[in-house]
């Protein structure tokens, strides 16, 4: 993998919005590149600072110029690619202004996959497993213009109360209003 071209292939993916990458992803964008090949080129990006591994398989162009507020969310949506995923407790509440405490570096994600915490140069991202059907989701759920939907603040509130988390920050009047 020679640098250079490496760079110009990831400086025109991320005029295209893509920024964020699996190692699949990388193994296409370098398709002649295989195995130690791929791996051994894909160390020296990380070394010199053109790729940031955010967890293990998933890996942040550094010279993008999108990074910024949504990078955590669409680390998030990388990893659960094909899974459904939402922004709902904590995160979704303090969007709402109904918790009084707002998480900084923090996502709060439901998710019809495993559920886990993992820390990333970007900040922590906490998925939390539901039972719910996709259409449930999907009914509870709405696009924000960012990477990942966002849960209604009924909804919200509902899995916060379901999976037995901390209310008394919240705000329940505040639930009940619109």
């Amino acid at each position: 993998m020679n640098q250079s071209i490496a760079i110009k292939r990831l400086n025109e993916l991320d005029r295209q919005g893509r920024y964020v990458f699996t190692l699949r992803d990388i193994g296409k964008v370098f398709a002649e590149d295989t195995g130690k090949t791929l791996q051994a080129g894909l160390n020296r990006l990380i070394k010199q600072g053109f790729l940031i591994r955010a967890i293990k398989g998933i890996y942040v162009f550094a010279l993008s110029r999108q990074k910024g507020n949504d990078t955590l969310e669409l680390i998030a949506k990388t990893m659960r690619r094909g899974e459904y995923s939402y922004l709902s407790l904590e995160s979704a509440l303090a969007e709402y202004g109904v918790i009084s405490q707002i998480p900084i570096d923090r996502l709060t994600v439901m998710t019809t996959g495993r559920k886990g915490e993992y820390k990333t140069p970007f900040g922590t991202i906490e998925f939390t497993h539901t039972k719910r059907s996709a259409a449930e989701i999907i009914n509870s759920i709405k696009s924000v213009g960012r990477p990942l939907r966002l849960a209604t603040k009924e909804a919200a509130w509902r899995d916060l109360k379901r999976v037995g988390r901390n209310t008394h920050l919240v705000n329940e009047q505040a639930i009940d209003e619109d």
